[in-house]
């Protein structure tokens, strides 16, 4: 069984601050939630890992999920997200998305957003992958994330002024602050300790005091060897609450994004997506043969669900002995794609890729982690006090399979629901001030020279295809990781972000392992060659904590 720190290594606070309420991330999700908070609590913080407006929101391409359009309801978007995520989907979280979602999507047009609109004036619709209707509405063609973000940094810079807010830039969260138990033996969150990057009084290790916390710190891209998340998503909120006593669930739930320019086996890090939008105007998958593939292998064809296109490229890769299919949208014109798809037009281009003569070489890539933190309906998470909203909880919405452009949708929805519950239960006094107290168990730290291995291992052990065989073999080989990091005389592990960003990548990869292990069958982005097949039987959610001495407990 492994055994994992309840802390991180890192150096006494060297200053304190208070607030009612910590945010935790600058994406759809910890804006929304600061900007909710804000005029119904005396005082919000909002501390970000990078600059404001560096969170993972501003790289959504596709867009956002919401019946507006006359012909479209709510019944239908709940009917296509319970398909996408194979009978995992808590069907009461998803009524709640998809009948709330239309009324927050007009709220961010209030606040600013500047959707594209059709002939009529009204917002313009289309449809990707597993939509049975045109729902999705975008920014700029291919850059809604961008265009949200903005609006909602330009709302937040506008009370910045007002003393009831701060924001604290360029600042890592190390670990959720946790009470002494209670009566009941139970723990409440109190705050965070964070580390600031940069000059002025809040340098170093700090500590942010509040009567609760949200966590919106996006996902855990950077846990595999190549991804499309930026930088920062190396899985800090997921880790720290874990350590802090939270459950997390659906974990082994890897939403592998089928389209991602492939730059050749050497390539790592922050990969270019080509939106699953451009499938839904008409693009084609061919192999290297120039085979079209996909309507052989779902109804649906290209506009099948991202887990279903993205086996189906990596069984063609194996068929043809390749590392790549052809993404070929020439078809659609030149004039159109540079138009509908700006942003991804030019990222070509500067790979020297012209899509509007050549296919497209894409090859799939982790893109969205549907597990995370457990949360209810209103964001509370197993431990009083601690919330989560966005991609770092598991809210229950995306099951085993994300529905396309239902991620940006579930944070707003979520974040404006956590924000009014967070509010009503302070005005009620639910929600007191607590003391920090020291957690059981060990506190460690891995070396950054451990990240690449770690990254390796996450890839080849729960990565696109899994089997028992490679997943043992991940667990041992991420447990022999934190052993070196203990024990070998040539890798110092210093407490400084990148080791905090690397121990956080461990932690997760290793309940990522253990989560993905237990599940012996194949179902949405969790899929196994031994176990192919989904069965009735594992129609219910892994669940993954920490004992008290950091014992892994996976149920």
């Amino acid at each position: 069984m492994s055994t994992l720190a309840r802390t991180l290594a890192a150096p006494e606070p060297g200053w304190t601050t208070t607030a009612d309420v910590v945010v935790v991330g600058s994406g759809i999700a910890g804006l929304t939630a600061a900007l909710e908070l804000r005029t119904r609590v005396p005082h919000v913080l909002l501390v970000t890992k990078g600059e404001l407006s560096s969170g993972s929101t501003v790289w959504a391409q596709g867009g956002i999920a919401a019946a507006l359009h006359p012909e479209d309801s709510p019944e239908a978007h709940l009917a296509d997200t319970l398909v996408a995520g194979v009978g995992l989907c808590d069907p009461v979280a998803v009524e709640v998305l998809v009948t709330e979602g239309p009324e927050r999507v007009r709220e961010l047009v209030e606040r600013g957003a500047n959707f594209d609109r059709a002939a009529n004036g009204d917002i313009a619709l289309t449809r990707e992958g597993g939509h049975h209707a045109d729902r999705i509405a975008h920014a700029g063609g291919d850059a809604t994330g961008a265009e949200i973000s903005r609006a909602l940094v330009a709302q937040l810079a506008a009370v910045l002024d007002d003393p009831g807010i701060e924001v604290v830039e360029n600042a890592l969260v190390l670990d959720v602050l946790t009470t002494a138990p209670g009566p009941d033996g139970a723990t409440r969150a109190c705050g965070v300790t964070l580390h600031v990057k940069g000059e002025g009084t809040r340098d170093g290790v700090g500590a942010a005091l509040g009567r609760a916390v949200v966590l919106a710190t996006g996902g855990v891209g950077q846990i595999f060897r190549s991804s499309t998340n930026p930088p920062q998503a190396t899985g800090d909120g997921i880790a720290a609450a874990l350590r802090a006593g939270a459950t997390l669930g659906d974990l082994e739930f890897v939403q592998f994004h089928p389209t991602v320019l492939w730059l050749g086996l050497g390539a790592k890090g922050q990969l270019p997506l080509i939106s699953e939008a451009v499938r839904g105007e008409g693009a084609i998958l061919l192999d290297t043969e120039g085979h079209r593939f996909m309507p052989s292998q779902h109804p649906m064809a290209e506009l099948a669900p991202r887990d279903v296109v993205a086996h189906a490229i990596v069984r063609q890769m194996t068929a043809t002995a390749s590392d790549h299919v052809l993404l070929d949208a020439r078809h659609l014109g030149a004039d159109f794609l540079r138009a509908r798809f700006p942003t991804i037009t030019e990222r070509l281009a500067d790979h020297g890729i012209d899509w509007t003569e050549e296919p497209v070489p894409v090859a799939p890539a982790q893109h969205y982690h549907s597990g995370g933190v457990v949360t209810d309906l209103h964001g509370r998470s197993s431990v009083d006090g601690l919330y989560a909203v966005g991609e770092v909880a598991c809210t229950g919405v995306h099951g085993a399979n994300r529905l396309a452009s239902n991620s940006l949708l579930e944070g707003l929805v979520f974040a404006h629901r956590a924000a009014h519950d967070i509010a009503s239960r302070v005005a009620a006094g639910e929600l007191p001030v607590g003391e920090p107290a020291p957690r059981p168990g060990s506190s460690a730290l891995v070396a950054a020279a451990a990240r690449s291995r770690i990254q390796t291992v996450a890839s080849e052990g729960p990565g696109v295809v899994r089997d028992g065989e490679g997943l043992a073999a991940a667990a041992r080989r991420l447990a022999a990781v934190r052993s070196d990091a203990h024990e070998a005389s040539d890798v110092v592990a210093q407490p400084q972000a990148a080791e905090w960003e690397t121990t956080n990548i461990h932690q997760v990869a290793t309940a990522l392992t253990a989560a993905a292990t237990l599940r012996t069958e194949s179902r949405g982005g969790h899929f196994r060659t031994d176990f192919p097949s989904t069965d009735l039987a594992w129609e219910r959610r892994v669940l993954v904590s920490l004992d008290d001495d950091g014992s892994l407990d996976v149920r």
